[in-house]
């Protein structure tokens, strides 16, 4: 059947008004969704000389409630939120890191992690089964950041009771530990592979805003460097009648100019990143560069080109800082934005003062039989402080309860309280959260003992002499001042709500290094040996039989091999009387 012009006409407005009612129908929901973006970067020099630099992009969501909130994004991700909706996600941290973050020399981050890759989660209360459902988020986000969190499972995870509460609103104030799940891969490393999913969760990609400064190449160089995703519910107004949803995306990157080769301590977004920056991203709200100058009345001060757009003074805690701030979205962009800190004169390095609270660990004992972790915390405070201390400790490193030990100034600490979870092989780690209260400007040990064990050969990693990692211990506390504290109120989402957010206390968290373990390992070259003795032997045995079997003998005087085998069978069949021929 053959159509004319007016019947495909007519066939194109039926469609057209079939289908734009729809179309305008789900426009008007994007367009009734009140969504919102804030792209935000923290630069400070640090007393050690370093140059840290946090990225911060915060998307807040008046998503509506339902099983299908996540069908109509406009600036949220949308493969991210289905992961999140998909597995009844309330909370999800994950956290991708390289390099330790140095406590007694930096201060405290904005947002902590744990080296390698990190990743707790709080389930919704209607949650059922949360274990397979574990095993399903991880696997779904090892997908979607291309990383190695597929295996994360039972066997290495656990559930705290005191150390993980929810950051963000709870409807029922009965929290169950049930629902919350933790676990850690030390050994992970973070690569370009992770950095290029992160940036293409961002509403503006890398293309534009401050994401185009991520170059992977001035990432990867640094001393330390951490990418992380947070989701969590927050009150869409004062009353929280409603509730929104918020993800924030960071990069914390530590530089050492000195490392990078330049000869001198100054410093600019292009020595820092590669390249200056070109513009806001058009979807962000607001956008703004923040430089700590407090080191300028305290320190050897700097100079910065160009000007900034506003001076802000924040007392936090008791302690003053002062920020010079850059409103991208106000600045005319005739040329690549370039931020340059001169020194005037040589940088001359102040004496440095630790912060309140720092923490160290490592290994004791001797031989590969028993050994012992012991964690030292610094109390530089003039009160005591309550800490709670969780530990995660692989099943094949069983710990003992009964060498528990905490000691401070010579004198033995009874803690307030102890949870201590058993391990069990192949089926879940071992885990301990003790509560202490630490005397004032003391250094307190904790000490406990365990057993090295042989694993089965199949469980060992290909490089078995290199060690078994251990995550890094979780140490929570609440300090009454904000020295050297640069972390977030948990009711504001962006860096310039922590601007004059004094509290009574400040909720801190911190982690230790990660540990190696030498485990008892057997000689994996005794196979091979193996291997290669049979191979020799089975080739010695059967090379002369197939030679003797299968070759003719001939002899040396040029007689033909015919006249040899007429021989050998006249000596054969010497003596035999010949057999009657048949006529």
């Amino acid at each position: 059947m053959v159509y004319s012009k007016n019947d495909w006409n007519k066939l194109l407005k039926m469609v057209c008004f079939i289908l734009v009612p729809f179309w305008i129908l789900n426009v008007g929901q994007c367009l009734v969704q009140k969504d919102r973006f804030d792209e935000e970067l923290l630069l400070k020099p640090l007393p050690s000389g370093h140059v840290y630099a946090y990225f911060q992009f915060t998307t807040v969501w008046d998503a509506p409630s339902g099983p299908q909130m996540f069908q109509h994004c406009h600036l949220f991700p949308r493969a991210l939120g289905e992961v999140a909706g998909r597995h009844n996600v309330q909370e999800l941290h994950v956290t991708l890191t390289e390099g330790l973050w140095r406590y007694e020399y930096w201060g405290f981050p904005v947002s902590d992690a744990a080296p390698g890759a990190e990743l707790w989660t709080w389930f919704r209360n209607d949650t059922k089964d949360v274990d397979n459902i574990w095993k399903k988020l991880t696997g779904a986000l090892s997908g979607l950041l291309c990383a190695s969190l597929n295996f994360i499972g039972t066997p290495n995870s656990l559930s705290p009771e005191y150390s993980f509460r929810p950051t963000g609103v709870v409807k029922n104030s009965n929290l169950n530990s049930s629902f919350v799940r933790y676990a850690t891969l030390p050994r992970e490393i973070v690569c370009t592979e992770n950095l290029t999913p992160w940036k293409k969760l961002l509403p503006c990609d890398s293309k534009k805003g401050f994401a185009s400064l991520l170059n992977a190449g001035h990432i990867h160089n640094t001393n330390y460097h951490s990418l992380g995703l947070h989701i969590r519910p927050v009150c869409k107004d004062a009353k929280c009648t409603e509730v929104s949803i918020e993800l924030r995306q960071t990069v914390s990157l530590v530089y050492d100019m000195m490392i990078l080769g330049f000869q001198n301590q100054d410093w600019s977004l292009r020595k820092l990143f590669g390249l200056g920056l070109s513009g806001p991203c058009p979807l962000a709200t607001s956008s703004f560069i923040y430089v700590d100058v407090t080191s300028n009345e305290t320190g050897t001060p700097y100079q910065l080109q160009p000007e900034p757009t506003e001076v802000i003074t924040s007392i936090r805690g008791g302690y003053e800082s002062k920020f010079k701030v850059y409103n991208i979205q106000k600045m005319s962009f005739t040329h690549m934005l370039n931020i340059v800190a001169t020194y005037s004169t040589p940088k001359v390095y102040a004496v440095n003062v630790p912060p309140v609270l720092y923490a160290s660990r490592y290994i004791v004992g001797y031989g590969q039989e028993r050994g012992g972790i012991v964690t030292k915390i610094h109390n530089n405070h003039w009160k005591h402080l309550d800490i709670i201390y969780l530990e995660n400790i692989p099943w094949f490193l069983p710990i003992y309860l009964h060498t528990l030990r905490v000691v401070a100034g010579g004198k033995e600490i009874t803690p307030i309280l102890k949870k201590y979870v058993p391990g069990k092989e192949r089926s879940r780690p071992y885990s301990l959260e003790v509560l202490l209260r630490i005397p004032a400007r003391s250094v307190t040990e904790i000490y406990i003992e365990f057993d090295y064990v042989f694993l089965k050969w199949q469980e060992y990693p290909p490089d078995a002499n290199h060690g078994f990692y251990i995550g890094s211990a979780i140490i929570s506390a609440y300090l009454p001042v904000g020295k050297n504290y640069m972390g977030l109120p948990q009711a504001g989402p962006t860096i310039y709500s922590s601007f004059n957010a004094s509290r009574e206390g400040f909720l801190l968290q911190l982690r230790t290094e990660s540990l190696i373990i030498t485990l008892p390992t057997p000689d994996f070259s005794m196979p091979y040996n193996v291997i290669c003795l049979a191979c020799t032997v089975v080739a010695l045995a059967f090379g002369p039989l197939h030679n003797i079997t299968t070759k003719r003998l001939c002899m040396k005087d040029g007689n033909s091999c015919n006249g040899l085998l007429i021989r050998l069978k006249s000596m054969l069949f010497k003596g035999r009387k010949p057999q009657a021929q048949a006529h």
